[in-house]
């Protein structure tokens, strides 16, 4: 099939109407009939039923089309990839986060962006644990600002680290532990750890929800949670602890949960990460306004 057999044969599946297909086409009605027509006959079967009041799909034409559309817009998404590369930096830009920390070194790096490149417009999306690393192997974004640990997925790529910050060990508020000025790591095998229902690679996994504490002893699996304030509820109800980064006794404050330092841990790096076959001059453009919107601190 030639590619316009294949754009007339789909766009009359979804108008059902030769003259709407024609118009959209820049065609002419007697035209779209041939194209139709010379497809029918090489595939030996009607694609369509025509009467004089409606155009409907046979059961072959709807088999046809569905089989077809996923591959048209495969080709169309990555002719529009190659289109935008070949531009620079204009077109659109999506960015996710996760969590707030990452939330706001994505405000600051979309301001100076924006500033320098004012053609590309950014959308902003916020991720989950359990969808963090998909959306960015789908391409539903293009650049994710996440804890660096998720760039051990093989097919991602990490940028500089824009902060660095100590963790501390989310308990309840009326925990033993929460009159504690710090806790060790090993303090994980005498609590449930609460676990995150999450697609991050095991770099991350073993990183945040360890089966075993640094001096070997084993940690107890606590419930699983979906998001960062799912785990909180779940702390604040008594069922696990959890380390997070410093920034969420900021960003996070609530009179049911205590943030205790954990002294020998070591910090949580944030920046952004991307698909490595979708890097493209845009990307690149982003993480340099990322480093110069934010200054790392250790």
């Amino acid at each position: 099939m030639e590619r316009h057999e294949i754009e007339t044969f789909l766009t009359l599946a979804e108008e059902l109407h030769f003259r709407r297909t024609a118009e959209r086409l820049g065609l002419a009605q007697g035209r779209v009939s041939q194209i139709i027509k010379k497809l029918e006959r090489r595939i030996g079967a009607p694609l369509f039923e025509r009467t004089s009041r409606h155009v409907r799909t046979t059961p072959l034409g709807e088999q046809l089309a569905e089989e077809l559309r996923p591959h048209v817009d495969g080709i169309r998404q990555a002719l529009q990839r190659a289109v935008d590369a070949g531009r620079g930096v204009g077109g659109v830009l999506r960015a996710g986060f996760l969590g707030a920390a990452a939330g706001q070194l994505l405000l600051e790096t979309v301001g100076t962006f924006t500033d320098r490149h004012p053609d590309c417009a950014v959308q902003i999306a916020e991720t989950q644990w359990h969808d963090t690393v998909s959306r960015l192997v789908q391409r539903e974004v293009d650049v994710q600002f996440i804890d660096l640990l998720f760039a051990g997925h093989p097919a991602l790529t990490a940028g500089p680290a824009l902060l660095t910050e100590p963790r501390m060990l989310a308990v309840p508020a009326d925990h033993a532990l929460a009159a504690e000025r710090s806790v060790p790591l090993a303090m994980l095998a005498d609590h449930p750890l609460i676990q995150g229902l999450t697609d991050a690679p095991h770099t991350f996994r073993t990183d945040r929800f360890p089966h075993r504490t640094p001096d070997g002893r084993p940690v107890t699996p606590g419930p699983q949670a979906a998001s960062f304030g799912e785990a909180l509820t779940l702390i604040a109800a008594g069922k696990g602890v959890f380390p997070v980064g410093a920034h969420a006794a900021r960003f996070y404050p609530r009179p049911d949960i205590a943030y205790v330092p954990i002294h020998d841990a070591p910090p949580i790096a944030w920046g952004p990460v991307w698909l490595t076959a979708n890097s493209s001059e845009r990307i690149r453009e982003f993480v340099r306004a990322a480093k110069d919107a934010n200054t790392a601190t250790a």
